[in-house]
């Protein structure tokens, strides 16, 4: 991944800018908006005032060989610290399969998600905590002291709230429910699906960090991930909505279809199941705009597409995050077009 060739952008105040992200897309994003601060990896020798913090999706958790595993916070955490493996785009660079191979000879399940060498110990150092009673946002804290990400990270919830694909099974034609991650690693969303279940959402909660981050942003921003089931099962916590119609700073969101197709992963398909087609407009309609009963103020489009919301300023950029300082030119339209620094 390509670092500055550039000075970044010189802001004309500091800036506050809190991301709701999920994957190795959202991850993405992240740099851009640190290169255009000048934050993490990019930053200068001088300090700067700028704020990043992200509320990443837990959606895709998931309890794996007995170890908890946060797939999201982890791809934003290595990626931000410069240990993230640069040709798949999550885990660590540099990573062994010992521990894998031996539980595939004992025949150990699920045989379909990878842990690698290093990642296990992630996931041993989170578990551990968790079961000393330490709350989620606490152990992401002290993760990312080994990381130094350069951004304040923050779980959507420290409660469980599950992404869940409800399923036609093949096997026997039931309908039943799996978790996201079988749903999508194991099965690559092919079964016929029904719809999309957050399971615990009804006793979860935004953690205080999590409302406070976006009540104090001057900006807030919806990286270009999976609508449905990234920013979306963060739309799912219970007062991250509300908090986001309340907030004192413009929201801003960016497609992740372009032309048609996603940027990256399967967002079509979960965009099908829940009756939404896959466009710029169709997306930015469904998360609608703040004049209403949506969540929306800005919304940015590929140049190569157009969108028509009402009550929603949208503005047309080039959308691929080629590299980091791509990404940070995206930023940066974002925000011109909600009136901040610019």
């Amino acid at each position: 991944m390509r670092l500055l060739t550039n000075p970044p952008r010189v802001l004309s105040c500091d800036v506050k800018v809190t991301v709701l992200v999920g994957g190795v897309g959202g991850a993405r994003f992240l740099l851009g908006v640190q290169q255009l601060l000048g934050l993490g990896q990019f930053a200068a020798q001088a300090t700067t005032g700028h704020e990043l913090t992200a509320i990443v999706n837990i959606g895709d958790d998931a309890w794996i060989h007995g170890l908890r595993v946060c797939p999201d916070l982890d791809t934003c955490m290595y990626t931000l610290g410069g240990g993230v493996d640069p040709q798949r785009g999550w885990g660590h660079r540099d990573e062994t399969w010992h521990a894998m191979a031996e539980l595939a000879r004992y025949g150990v399940q699920p045989d379909w998600f990878e842990l690698g060498d290093r990642d296990l110990a992630t996931h041993l150092v989170r578990t551990q905590m968790l079961n000393a009673g330490y709350p989620l946002s606490q152990i992401t804290t002290a993760l990312c002291d080994r990381w130094q990400p350069g951004a304040r990270l923050l779980p959507a919830s420290d409660d469980r709230c599950e992404t869940h694909a409800v399923i036609t099974d093949p096997a026997d034609d039931s309908r039943r429910a799996i978790h996201f991650q079988e749903w999508w690693v194991r099965y690559r969303a092919k079964p016929v699906t029904h719809s999309f279940a957050y399971v615990g959402a009804e006793q979860a909660s935004a953690t205080t960090e999590v409302v406070q981050a976006i009540a104090d942003a001057d900006v807030i921003m919806l990286a270009p991930s999976n609508p449905v089931v990234s920013v979306g099962a963060v739309l799912a916590v219970p007062g991250i909505r509300a908090a986001l119609r309340a907030a004192s700073g413009p929201v801003v969101g960016y497609s992740p279809i372009i032309a048609g197709k996603p940027l990256r992963g399967m967002a079509d398909k979960c965009l099908s199941v829940i009756g939404v087609d896959s466009t710029a407009e169709a997306v930015g309609r469904h998360f609608g705009s703040r004049r209403g009963t949506g969540i929306l103020d800005c919304w940015l489009v590929d140049e190569g597409d157009d969108a028509d919301i009402e009550g929603v300023a949208v503005k047309a950029i080039p959308l691929l995050m080629s590299d980091p300082q791509a990404t940070a030119k995206m930023v940066a339209a974002g925000l011109d077009i909600a009136g901040v620094a610019s």
